[in-house]
């Protein structure tokens, strides 16, 4: 790595590398566009490092129009301190094929043999050593992970690709250990605080997935004398057992948030304190930081109050449960349930004709067998318990940080925070859509690249049922700004919130433990020193990186199910839709796996096939036919790569 300065007007960014040349991109502060770097300048830099650039002068003509383009000058900081892949064999070498699509290296292995073909492993590279661009880097393996393909081996390969830790350092164990040894302790302070709320005797039950293990949130309810209700949104008070500072703080901080992977978690917390102490737990008392609102029927808030408290839960519901109880009537909280639903679906409708977009797209779930080989996949269900839980929470997270706008308002002084913001789209992302859009058929309306929220439902709404109905929200939600974590707070442009934050996971993500801890300080009159925004900006800038990776790492093991699942049905044949075209193929999703392949253009029999990225189709030269977005096809299965995550579909 070079070390040496910089050019005088040399740009610092960090580099994406894309597409099957190796192109690379860098955002620079101040430019609307990503500066591209030709393959031939990205020099010794690979995805993710920070690098210095220096622009060429003028622009660059490319398919999309003019476009700067600059030189990596030198890298500043490697992404990655190990590079996750499988072994292969090139020629008389070993090499490395890394799992990460954007590296374009194979890593010439200087401490491989035999017995590390088709394994995977993790590699370190010979960054001294790796001075000319053309040449391939080496690198040196320092663990083998398993046998490439296997599920164990994908699962860890994936978690160790995003830098997650699977175990707790001793000095985090230990400090779990300790507060659970002295719970009973701890829970008396906690109960002698006289700011400490007492909701044990209302109704309260929580509402969770059936195989949820962490119950951060519950809801209590009870009628008021005049007609209204008392509403309780109670969030579990992990900040009364880990504080800042200590060593499970400094872990749970540095994760950022818990990781879901198919077969599963890699939480923020020890579980002793996830699943059982901080864990709303029915028939247990437990430690609540709670939203309470005094609504009418009709779903207004008259009245509100934040604090901690402790609770009793009288009842787990999984959501299924909840929807029996619901629609039929018997069970226990019956009446509770009925009167919360009907609160809810008038939040929900609020909701959205204050403009909030219903971006809800199919998540899937996979049966696994003793081996974890995915044996069904199936869309989740979106049932309206599940609808109803995230009405109140929205809530919960709305009216907290709206309560500390107005502390900040009425007492004239500071209020650092930790925001939950949603920007507005940027107008070429818009107009971009508006023209794919037109190509598939609807018509989009968009001011110069401005959109009202209202615009973009109509248009989800018009969609509904469709085949290109997810093509079309996935474009829609590519269009969006990406959700990050601010102390500035400039408002939820897909939820329509003025205010917004996230005060209700704090067992599974570190911003809500932040929330909870300013929040308090906040109900104390406790003033936040004007240098602590920085602090906590910082945190809040790792804590959506984190989030970022975490959601990669996600999505990557759902891909390795899919193809997996995928790989026994080579030759059979399925309903799938288009979900893009280029000029080698069309990106084609099967119906009931979610699942995304390729048909290559050469694969298809009797024409030539030419990509048309005007109209997001292909055409055949002579026949004239196209195949263009959001098209139902009929497809076979003609292989699957479990390295890559890849299938081909040839066209039935």
């Amino acid at each position: 790595m070079d070390e040496n300065i910089g050019a005088p007007d040399a740009h610092r960014g960090v580099i994406a590398i894309r597409g099957s040349k190796g192109t690379g991109f860098v955002k620079i502060p101040d430019r609307e566009e990503d500066v591209m770097i030709p393959p031939e300048a990205v020099g010794l830099a690979l995805d993710g490092d920070v690098v210095e650039i220096t622009l060429d002068p003028g622009l660059t003509k490319t398919d999309k129009g003019e476009r700067q383009t600059g030189r990596v000058v030198r890298v500043v900081e490697r992404a990655r301190s190990e590079y996750i892949g499988e072994v292969e064999m090139r020629g008389v070498t070993y090499r490395l094929r890394p799992d990460n699509r954007h590296l374009h290296w194979q890593f010439l292995l200087t401490n491989a043999g035999p017995e590390h073909l088709g394994m995977k492993v993790a590699a370190a590279l010979d960054d001294a050593g790796w001075t000319d661009p053309a040449a391939s880097p080496a690198a040196d393996i320092i663990e083998v992970l398993g046998k490439a393909g296997e599920h164990e081996t994908e699962m860890r390969a994936i978690i160790r690709s995003g830098g997650f830790a699977t175990g707790f350092p001793p000095e985090v164990d230990q400090a779990a250990k300790a507060l659970h040894e002295n719970q009973a302790k701890i829970f008396a302070e906690a109960l002698a605080d006289p700011k400490r709320k007492d909701f044990r005797g209302v109704p309260t039950c929580t509402i969770d997935p059936a195989d949820a293990k962490d119950f951060d949130d519950a809801l209590s309810f009870r009628a008021l004398p005049n007609g209204n209700y008392e509403i309780g949104i109670h969030i579990a008070d992990v900040s009364y057992y880990v504080r800042e500072g200590d060593p499970i703080d400094a872990q749970a901080q540095e994760r950022g948030t818990s990781i879901y992977l198919v077969d599963r978690v890699i939480p923020m917390l020890p579980e002793v304190l996830s699943n059982d102490l901080c864990s709303l737990r029915p028939d247990e008392d437990r430690l609540a930081f709670s939203a309470v609102f005094e609504m009418t029927p009709q779903g207004a808030v008259v009245s509100e109050w934040y604090g901690q408290t402790v609770i009793h839960s009288d009842k787990r519901f999984t959501y299924q449960e909840a929807q029996e109880v619901f629609e039929t009537g018997n069970g226990p909280l019956a009446a509770e349930l009925k009167t919360l639903m009907e609160v809810s679906r008038i939040l929900r409708k609020i909701r959205y004709i204050d403009g909030a977009i219903a971006f809800e797209q199919p998540e899937v779930k996979f049966e696994l067998d003793e081996n974890k080989k995915p044996i069904a996949v199936y869309v989740k269900e979106r049932i309206e318990t599940m609808l109803m839980i995230e009405d109140f929470m929205l809530l919960a997270n709305r009216k907290v940080a709206e309560h500390i706008y107005n502390l900040r308002k009425n007492g004239n002084r500071d209020a650092a925070f930790v925001y939950r913001v949603h920007d507005a789209p940027k107008p070429e992302k818009i107009e971009d859509l508006a023209i794919f859009l037109h190509a598939l058929g609807y018509e989009f309306r968009s001011e110069g690249g401005i959109v009202e929220a209202t615009d973009i439902n109509k248009l989800l709404k018009e969609v509904e049922g469709k085949p290109e109905e997810n093509l079309i929200k996935t474009a829609t939600i590519r269009s969006m700004a990406k959700a990050v974590y601010t102390t500035k707070n400039i408002g939820h442009f897909g939820l329509a919130f003025k205010f917004y934050t996230h005060f209700t996971s704090p067992i599974r993500r570190y911003p809500d433990l932040m929330v909870h801890r300013l929040l308090r300080m906040h109900l104390d009159g406790q003033p936040i020193a004007s240098d602590e925004r920085a602090h906590y900006e910082h945190l809040a800038i790792q804590s959506s990186e984190q989030e970022m990776k975490a959601v990669s790492a996600e999505r990557e093991s759902i891909k390795f199910k899919q193809v997996e699942y995928m790989a026994d049905k080579v030759g059979r044949e399925f309903d799938g839709v288009i979900t893009g075209v280029s000029e080698y193929g069309m990106y084609v999703e099967e119906k009931e796996s979610k699942a995304e392949g390729m048909v290559k253009l050469i694969s298809i029999k009797g024409d030539t096939f030419t990509h048309d990225p005007k109209n997001y189709q292909v055409k055949g030269d002579r026949s004239g036919k196209k195949y263009q977005l959001g098209d139902p096809i009929r497809i076979r299965l003609a292989s699957a790569n479990l390295h890559d995550r890849q299938l081909d579909f040839v066209l039935v």
